[in-house]
């Protein structure tokens, strides 16, 4: 099963411009995110995917291969399509890794890469961790304090997503039922994709659900494709994303705290 990890980066980030170029603790977002996609074991090729001649040259600089895509792709699903049919052989699955992804674990991207090699059916899968109570707790006063990102989901029993959404789901009615277990998770912004499922992707208009939340995965939900969730465990480390300029600072002392996860 030829692998490839595709890491979109663009400069146009309306919160955080030139946000791939941004320096923690001195290295910069995409430099921190391709070496843990070079981190995973069984991935043919990390690839960076940019409209930017800045970033394919950066990127080149520390010996990224870049492909540069198509400015009009309207989210990272897209971006990763028009990539891997620019490579010389299209991989039988793609994943896509954010490129401010400088907290996530290799052993999480590697949960996914796992499961898509273990499960051939699968056409698309995306991890989710469990939040504790304290976790979610914390999640709840990020949101009520205006953050925009952090996204949660719930899905069957079956672990096939139902709904993804940057809300609190589910809704908690009688508080007597938020206890340890319960079925709160995070969804980790990465995605693996069979080929097929991409093609059947960019075909297809946005969906309302998709304009609505601004989460690229609901076109799929909405379009009656599953979505398989991938339990992963992030082994006491703490997740944060790099959305506006003041998560760098935020990140770094992340970093200081738990280590380095490579470099």
């Amino acid at each position: 099963m030829k692998t490839v990890i595709v890491i979109p980066a663009r400069m146009g980030s309306t919160r955080f411009p030139r946000k791939p170029l941004a320096k923690v603790l001195g290295h910069a977002l995409l430099y921190r995110t391709w070496s843990i996609g070079r981190a995973v074991e069984g991935v043919d090729q990390v690839v960076v995917a940019t409209d930017s001649t800045e970033i394919r040259d950066f990127a080149e600089s520390f010996g990224a291969k870049v492909i540069m895509s198509q400015s009009a792709c309207e989210n990272g699903t897209e971006r990763v399509w028009d990539t891997i049919n620019q490579l010389s052989d299209r991989p039988d699955v793609s994943i896509n890794l954010q490129g401010d992804a400088v907290l996530t674990p290799p052993w999480v991207i590697q949960a996914v890469v796992d499961f898509m090699r273990e499960n051939p059916n699968v056409q698309m899968a995306t991890p989710a961790t469990q939040l504790s109570l304290p976790q979610y707790e914390e999640f709840v006063a990020s949101k009520a304090g205006g953050r925009v990102s952090g996204t949660l989901v719930v899905f069957d029993k079956h672990y096939r997503a139902l709904y993804f959404s940057k809300g609190l789901i589910p809704h908690i009615r009688d508080r007597k039922h938020l206890v340890a277990g319960a079925p709160l998770y995070r969804h980790i912004g990465l995605y693996g994709y069979r080929s097929s499922l991409l093609a059947q992707y960019v075909q297809l208009p946005p969906t309302p659900l998709e304009k609505l939340e601004q989460l690229e995965q609901l076109r799929v939900l909405e379009n009656g494709m599953p979505i398989h969730i991938v339990p992963v465990d992030y082994r006491g480390r703490s997740h944060w994303s790099i959305d506006n300029p003041e998560d760098v600072a935020i990140a770094e002392n992340i970093i200081k705290r738990d280590g380095e996860l490579v470099l």
